[in-house]
């Protein structure tokens, strides 16, 4: 006995057919929303695409998330649905969208990724030199880059928008006098952060042989072609500063400012002083260090407690 089609398939056909011709999406996206339909159609056996409901719709939600399913991707699959019955209601005499003002499970809130304190330090120490010879140039950039994104907690694209000093556009620059830097953050808005004193004698040596910028900029880190520095170089720079120095997690300099974040907060317990030390503009964004915190102390109590260790 053969089982006659489904006949909603057609109507997930001709929104496809929709995506490909009117919007001209990829195949890779129309192929996500097939799988998200199908998959639709396959939790609603029996119901007709106008008996589908609010409730329906919550509960599969529910449904989805009860089985593990990554909050992101049922957003997705919300998206893909919503976007199908948007469509839907054009051709066919429906209610409302069944999924309009359903929202996906919260995410749960992934904590930054921060070095140990020996970790940071041992990764921004300088790297030795044979006797008798001197560091090249582009290895005292990298010190002073990497000292000023952990001892500031600098966003990278802050570090490499910095300028030798103040001057018409300039964005931010360091004031060696007073051990503060200028930064332009996110929303332009300019804060002032201080600067320790092993950034300051990196910055002092970098200066002393930083070459006369090719692209005519006052840029104060510059790259091999002394050119303006990118995110992208020093991305790259400091990933291989940490495979050098044999760090367990591979390194980016979001890393630095998560540390500088972390051991700020550990050592002084200041929350609005490093909200305003990382250019937070609500405290929410700062809070989540005192998780990082937290663990902190929770593993050293592990360690030193004596009730502490598990049998």
């Amino acid at each position: 006995m053969s089982v006659s089609p489904d006949p909603r398939l057609g109507w997930i056909d001709g929104y496809l057919a929709q995506l490909r011709t009117q919007r001209q999406l990829s195949p890779h996206t129309v192929s996500a929303y097939a799988r998200d339909l199908l998959e639709l159609a396959s939790l609603t056996p029996g119901l007709a695409w106008p008996q589908i409901e609010h409730n329906t719709i919550r509960r599969l939600a529910a449904t989805l998330h009860g089985r593990g399913l990554d909050p992101r991707s049922i957003a997705r699959k919300l998206s893909s649905w919503r976007g199908f019955f948007d469509w839907l209601g054009e051709q066919l005499p429906l209610a409302s969208n069944p999924v309009q003002g359903i929202r996906p499970p919260k995410r749960a809130r992934t904590l930054p990724r921060a070095l140990s304190v020996d970790d940071a330090v041992q990764l921004v120490a300088p790297v030795a030199v044979h006797a008798g010879s001197s560091p090249e140039p582009a290895e005292l950039c990298n010190q002073a880059m990497f000292e000023l994104l952990y001892s500031s907690g600098l966003r990278v694209s802050e570090l490499t928008a910095l300028d030798l000093h103040a001057g018409p556009g300039a964005l931010g620059w360091v004031v060696p006098e007073s051990g503060e830097v200028l930064v332009t953050g996110k929303g332009n808005k300019q804060r002032v952060v201080p600067v320790g004193s092993a950034a300051l004698t990196a910055l002092a040596a970098w200066l002393a042989v930083r070459p006369a910028p090719s692209d005519g900029s006052n840029a104060l880190f510059l790259s091999n072609r002394a050119s303006r520095m990118s995110p992208r170089v020093v991305q790259q720079r400091l990933r291989a500063r940490g495979l050098a120095h044999g760090t367990a997690v591979s390194v980016h300099p979001h890393m630095l400012r998560h540390s500088f974040a972390s051991h700020v907060l550990q050592s002084s317990g200041d929350l609005r002083a490093v909200q305003e030390m990382l250019g937070h503009s609500s405290i929410s964004s700062t809070q989540v260090y005192t998780a990082l915190d937290f663990q902190h102390l929770a593993a050293v109590y592990d360690q030193a407690h004596p009730r502490a260790k598990r049998k």
